[in-house]
C-alpha cells in the first residue's frame, strides 16, 4: 500500500464511523487517540486562553521592573534626605553670605570713598574715577568703575592688593600701566576697570 492510497482511504473515513468503531479498538490505539485529544485540547487552550494570559504576565513583569527601579531611587533619596537637607541649608547660608558682600545702591558712594582712601594711603594721585553704566545680569547687576591713578610701581601693586582685600566683591579688569607724564620722577599711570556687583532682586522673579 502506497502513501497516496493511504491518504485517500483516510479521507474517506467519517467521524461517526470512527466514533462507533472506537470501543472495539485495541488498547494501544485507544491510548494514542486519547493522547492526541489531550494534545489538541492543550493546543487550543494555549491559543485561546494562555497566550493572552502570558502577554499580560509579561506586561506586568515589565511594569514590576520599572516600579522596582523607582522604589530603589526613592528609597535611596529617602535614606539620604537628612544629608540633602543639611547640604541645602549650608548652600543657602553660603549664598546669603555672598549676597551680603554685594553692595546696595546706598553703599556705592561709600565704596568710592574706600577706593579713594586706599589710593591716598599708598601715595597715589587719582586722575580719574568714574562710574559707568550699569549692566543688568539675571542674578546680579554690574557696577563698573573706570579708575586712573599715578604713582610708583610698588605703590600701585600695594593699591591693587588692597582693592582685592576690601570686604565687598570687586573684580579688576583691563589693567594697563604706562609711564606717566610727570615732573615728580619715574612714575607710572595705572588704568583699570573695577567691577562691583549688587543683587538683582528682580532677576529670579517669573
Amino acid at each position: 500500500m502506497n502513501l497516496s492510497t493511504s491518504l485517500s482511504r483516510l479521507a474517506e473515513l467519517e467521524l461517526p464511523t470512527l466514533y462507533r468503531n472506537a470501543p472495539s479498538w485495541p488498547l494501544p490505539r485507544k491510548a494514542l487517540l486519547g493522547f492526541a485529544l489531550i494534545c489538541l485540547l492543550l493546543v487550543l487552550a494555549d491559543v485561546f486562553y494562555l497566550s493572552s494570559s502570558r502577554a499580560k504576565l509579561r506586561q506586568q513583569e515589565a511594569q514590576e521592573a520599572v516600579l522596582l527601579q523607582q522604589f530603589a531611587r526613592k528609597s535611596t533619596f529617602a535614606a539620604n534626605l537628612e544629608a540633602y537637607t543639611r547640604q541645602l541649608q549650608t548652600q543657602q547660608e553660603a549664598f546669603a553670605k555672598l549676597l551680603q558682600q554685594l553692595p546696595t545702591d546706598t553703599e556705592v558712594p561709600g565704596l568710592l570713598e574706600d577706593i579713594t582712601r586706599l589710593g591716598a594711603a599708598n601715595g597715589l594721585v587719582f586722575e580719574e574715577i568714574r562710574l559707568l553704566d550699569e549692566r543688568v545680569q539675571p542674578l546680579y547687576i554690574e557696577l563698573p568703575l573706570q579708575v586712573g591713578v599715578t604713582g610708583a610701581y610698588h605703590d600701585l601693586a600695594t593699591f591693587i592688593s588692597a582693592l582685592a582685600g576690601l570686604p565687598r566683591v570687586i573684580t579688576l579688569h583691563d589693567l594697563a600701566i604706562r609711564p606717566a607724564n610727570s615732573q615728580a620722577g619715574p612714575l607710572l599711570r595705572l588704568e583699570l576697570l573695577a567691577k562691583t556687583y549688587r543683587y538683582n532682586e528682580q532677576g529670579l522673579l517669573p
